[in-house]
């Protein structure tokens, strides 16, 4: 399996990180793969590894490698997985919050117009208008100050910290990946305006994310078919 390998950073307590090609594995292994992972998520990939997506912009990769190092210490000491998780992503939001830029803007948190100066980063003027605003966003402060598992984007359904009517796309996409996440925002948003719940895992293929990653997962397969995708979904703003 050479294709998702793009660079080896190094080895981290017995751990050999790669940087990978985090499109090819959301298109060809498992659509799920965000910003890192390790054998404990995604079974492909093998117990002495550990994977970063390729960054765009900020460099958070220490974040990830202490996230994923606390996950499987714990795990490997009887923690359940799911909960070894949350802890993991706790450790990495206390981490994250020793950042100089990070104690400006906590301070700032209750006034969020301040803080959205600084997370929005460029309006689509092509995909907005007077009913939704979509922003690309600096996905490393979402992070750092909301929400440390936010990847790819949100929207306003799914996210407190977002605001009426915006739909946020991470800066670090890569921006052949932008369009198809742009997609599955718009698609999610509309279905939970309607009332069909985000998630549900009694059920999950009659919720708002499993048809936003049924679509999204047609149109890498079938790139031709996104604009119209897109068009479609805008046209159809649900309010």
């Amino acid at each position: 399996m050479k294709k998702p390998y793009i660079k080896k950073v190094g080895i981290f307590s017995g751990f050999n990180v790669w940087i990978v090609n985090g499109k090819y594995v959301r298109e060809n292994l498992d659509k799920e793969f965000t910003n890192f992972g390790q054998f404990h998520d995604f079974k492909f990939i093998p117990k002495n590894e550990l994977w970063l997506d390729r960054e765009h912009n900020a460099n958070e990769q220490k974040f990830f490698i202490h996230n994923m190092l606390a996950e499987h210490r714990m795990i490997k000491e009887g923690t359940d997985p799911s909960k070894a998780r949350k802890l993991a992503g706790r450790l990495e939001k206390r981490e994250r919050a020793k950042l100089k830029i990070i104690k400006k803007a906590l301070k700032k948190t209750q006034h969020k117009d301040n803080v959205l100066v600084k997370i929005h980063k460029k309006l689509l003027k092509g995909y907005s208008n007077n009913k939704v605003k979509v922003w690309i966003v600096r996905g490393d402060l979402v992070r750092s100050l909301f929400f440390v598992d936010f990847t790819e984007g949100g929207n306003d359904q799914i996210y407190s910290f977002v605001p009426d009517g915006e739909i946020w796309l991470d800066d670090d996409l890569s921006p052949k990946e932008m369009d198809f996440v742009l997609l599955h925002e718009l698609h999610e948003r509309n279905l939970m305006k309607k009332g069909i719940s985000y998630w549900s895992a009694k059920n999950p293929k009659k919720t708002a994310h499993w048809s936003a990653q049924k679509i999204e997962f047609l149109c890498r397969k079938n790139p031709k078919m996104l604009g119209g995708k897109i068009r479609h979904e805008i046209r159809i703003f649900c309010f």
